[in-house]
């Protein structure tokens, strides 16, 4: 999910038990958003961002590793300051003396609800960003396997109205802030389960509509119908065998029942939006099997769940090679679709006359 969507889902936590103890209000914001710190890997460039994100800060190791960091910079925060107010003078010498004693023993003490709290925080994040169909690496670096629920968008504008609506009418009084939180999580709950619902029946719709005309699933979890996703895809369909390889329902931006169903084949995909179904190539020439080597292409190779390649004729004697990822792109069949491409999430390979790489970049 978007950092807003962390956020807020923080502080709807932090007026839960879990935001009882004092600066566990701070440790749940920060531990919520503190598995995105890989964005420094943007310094890298793009190539290096998606590389590594929702990647080991997502794992178990981050979860314990951030979990630490986050509720020592509340806790040490809150002694410096305690520190401070005492070196001010605002006691007697001698009450100040006892109050410092006491003071550390509580700051002490205070540790591990803020390590609660954030750990809280932190796993909140991962299991937000799973139902995506971005998906998390959740057992990296163990695992660098992908998992998705493909229920949610990036971002739910749902979940921000929710969100929102009950942190401001939860301020009005204590006994709102109760109310309000629990609608709000029920709520929360109620739009996932939708979405769920919603999930499965456009996968079964697919299923009745095309499923007949298509190859019998490489394995059970490509057939329509599975929930928890994982990839990248094991051996029968890198072999090429003529099988169902994967299958998916991604959700839309403005609506939780409109989804975009992919069908994956050895040489291409069936791309189901409503009553519409595109038939996009995926042909592995030489030229695409050289092209699939360079650094920038084996990027998104390993981030994408539906690779799909296509050589685009440019001045004679040089050609280049497209790979785009269809869950945020389309074929270049359907208009409508196609308008969703995205930037971030194709990558091109250009040849020279002589059949030598001359550019890599991801991007249009």
């Amino acid at each position: 999910m978007d950092n807003l969507t962390h956020t807020l889902f923080a502080l709807t936590l932090a007026r839960t038990p879990l935001g009882r103890a004092r600066g566990t209000t701070v440790a749940l914001v920060l531990a919520s958003n503190a598995p995105d710190i890989d964005i420094v890997t943007t310094l890298g460039g793009a190539a290096e961002y998606l590389k590594w994100h929702r990647g080991p800060t997502h794992g178990p190791l981050g979860v314990i590793g951030l979990g630490l960091v986050t509720a020592g910079i509340v806790w040490a925060g809150r002694r410096f300051r305690s520190q401070r107010s005492e070196g001010r003078g605002e006691r007697s010498e001698g009450r100040g003396q006892m109050a410092e004693g006491g003071g550390l023993r509580a700051e002490r003490g205070a540790f591990a609800p803020l390590f609660v709290a954030s750990l809280a925080g932190v796993f909140a994040h991962i299991l937000m960003d799973l139902p995506t169909s971005y998906g998390t690496r959740m057992l990296s670096p163990f695992s660098w396997r992908w998992f998705a629920l493909d229920l949610m968008p990036i971002i739910d504008v749902y979940l921000w109205i929710i969100l929102t609506a009950g942190l401001l009418l939860g301020a009005r009084s204590q006994d709102l802030r109760k109310k309000m939180t629990a609608t709000a999580l029920l709520l929360m709950a109620g739009n996932y389960g939708i979405r769920a619902v919603s999930h499965q029946q456009a996968l079964a719709t697919a299923a009745e509509r095309h499923g007949p005309a298509l190859p019998a699933p490489c394995e059970p979890a490509a057939a329509f119908g599975s929930l928890l996703d994982s990839w990248p895809q094991s051996g029968a369909a890198r072999a090429g065998a003529r099988c169902l390889v994967d299958t998916a329902a991604i959700p839309s931006f403005a609506s939780p029942f409109e989804w975009r169903v992919i069908a994956q084949l050895p040489d291409g995909y069936l791309e189901i939006d409503g009553s519409d179904a595109v038939w996009i190539p995926n042909q592995w020439t030489p030229l695409v099997e050289r092209a699939a080597t360079t650094r920038t292409a084996q990027v998104l190779l390993g981030f994408s769940r539906f690779p799909a390649a296509r050589v685009l004729v440019e001045p004679p004697g040089t050609a280049a090679v497209q790979f785009s990822d269809l869950r945020f792109s389309t074929g270049p069949d359907n208009p409508q679709l196609r308008a969703r491409r995205s930037t971030l999430f194709t990558a091109t390979v250009r040849f020279g006359p002589h059949n030598e790489i001359v550019e890599e970049k991801l991007g249009q």
